[in-house]
């Protein structure tokens, strides 16, 4: 589940930079690329709570 945690921050972080740059700059690729920061992102949530539910009931 660690490494579950520090892909997500990375995730983030990357999608941070992209939106960033789309909102300040106008750059329509970094909007490209935020959006499937985004999709890779909830991916990981869900892979996240079903790890977490399952370390819950041991």
């Amino acid at each position: 589940m660690k490494t579950l945690v520090e892909k997500a921050a990375s995730l983030y972080e990357a999608f941070k930079k992209e939106a960033e740059s789309q909102v300040e700059n106008g750059n329509k690729a970094a909007g490209a690329r935020a959006r499937k920061a985004s999709l890779e992102l909830e991916k990981l949530m869900k892979e996240f709570r079903k790890a977490s539910l399952e370390a819950s009931k041991k």
